[in-house]
């Protein structure tokens, strides 16, 4: 009774919302929720979810928290900067602090073909909160292929733009954006245009409130458009989202789009609209810490093996067989690599140092150190790497092959030299 009694007084407000109410709060309580991305979108996705009531949130990132992230990234503070926090850590952290009813999984990962399905197994609604087209679409083909509505979002310079898409009633992100394989195709980034925080939560609180719909059964109300806002200029447009298209694999008329209907109508919390919404209470959700040894979930285990190569917008391969590509991360000036996972992050700071790089940071989670050249190199515990500040892709190989790969162990003994 007392633990009601909390409930009731936590989400008081929301509950008096007609169209949400009790059944709505209930739905909310039972529903699990994939955040993709915890930068700027994804931060404030995850924020609006959890304070919502939202029973179990899946969070999943590759990138770790930088000073110039703290103008638009709502969650993260200075010492998550200074410390070098994951992002995915450092949000569920602070998830938890402001509700401990919220089962927070966390995962420091890039998200790619090997475990996106894993991650997408057993949610009820998928949020987009990326920076690159190739995981977006990569995310459409997973959700259209399981029936679980996706909630797009992208924002650059002071615009922004969003959809709910539904398999089987809305064409693929594939379909709506004319896009057949990633990259390439000149749209403006924050990297070329420059981000600012209300453009973000804007779209964000459009995305939300898309979430908030479907989980609660209030499928009538849901815009059933592709919406485009400029919070500078102010200006809003909607264009109705087209059907699925006949032709496309991922969100045609075959058989995959009547198994994708039929997994839709599997998901209590995106009910129809004439569905009752009196009934049962739920059960109880708690708080789950991620680090331990035995995963509790397919995404858990997909997770706690080796990292798989990444697959994002743009992509150089190396010729050493240790990096297997290398991939432009967006705003940043940021490459991103695969490492062997097999060698330990007490080993690679031995390597850098003896190398005559500088140690930045050092925790459980990445090392980050300087080089003599001054660009920045950040090393993830599952073998995943980051090169800041080469300006151009063969100079972040120079740098690899220089610091990273096993010629390195055989010239620990040499002066560092440039090249």
């Amino acid at each position: 009774m007392r633990k009601e009694a909390e409930e009731q007084e936590r989400y008081s407000r929301q509950i008096r919302f007609a169209p949400i109410g009790a059944q709505g709060q209930r739905r909310l309580g039972e529903a699990s929720v994939l955040v993709v991305g915890a930068g700027a979108l994804g931060a404030s996705l995850a924020q609006h979810m959890v304070r919502a009531g939202v029973g179990r949130l899946r969070l999943v990132d590759r990138d770790y928290v930088e000073l110039s992230n703290l103008h638009r990234q709502t969650l993260y503070d200075e010492e998550d900067a200074a410390e070098a926090l994951p992002k995915a850590v450092a949000a569920a952290a602070k998830l938890r602090r402001v509700s401990d009813r919220a089962r927070i999984e966390a995962f420091v990962a890039d998200v790619d073909r090997r475990n996106a399905e894993s991650l997408a197994a057993d949610v009820d609604l998928v949020l987009d909160g990326t920076d690159n087209t190739a995981t977006r679409l990569l995310l459409s083909d997973v959700c259209f292929g399981r029936g679980i509505p996706l909630v797009y979002g992208g924002v650059a310079g002071s615009e922004g733009m969003t959809a709910l898409l539904v398999p089987g009633e809305h064409c693929c992100l594939r379909c709506l954006l004319g896009a057949d394989e990633p990259g390439g195709d000149g749209a403006p980034t924050c990297d070329t245009l420059g981000v600012i925080s209300p453009a973000v939560e804007m779209v964000a609180a459009l995305q939300a409130a898309e979430a908030l719909k479907a989980l609660t059964g209030n499928r009538s109300a849901l815009r059933g458009t592709w919406l485009t806002v400029d919070a500078w200029h102010f200006a809003v447009k909607e264009w109705k989202l087209p059907p699925p298209v006949e032709a496309c694999p991922n969100c045609g008329w075959g058989e995959s789009a009547a198994a994708a209907s039929r997994e839709l109508a599997k998901h209590e919390g995106f009910v129809h609209a004439e569905d009752d919404l009196s009934g049962e209470d739920h059960g109880d959700t708690a708080d789950e810490d991620l680090s331990g040894d035995e995963p509790e979930s397919e995404a858990e285990d997909a997770l706690s093996g080796d990292d798989s190569e990444a697959e994002t917008e743009n992509t150089l391969s190396s010729d050493d067989s240790e990096a297997e590509k290398l991939v432009v991360l967006c705003g940043r000036d940021t490459f991103q690599l695969m490492l062997k996972p097999s060698v330990s992050l007490g080993e690679w700071r031995r390597r850098l140092a003896e190398a005559g790089c500088a140690i930045t940071a050092d925790n459980r989670y990445l090392l980050r150190a300087s080089t003599v050249e001054g660009e920045r190199i950040v090393i993830f515990a599952e073998g995943r790497a980051l090169i800041q500040g080469a300006g151009e892709a063969e100079r972040a190989l120079d740098i690899y092959r220089h610091y990273l790969s096993d010629e390195t162990r055989r010239r620990a003994d040499e002066p560092s030299v440039g090249f």
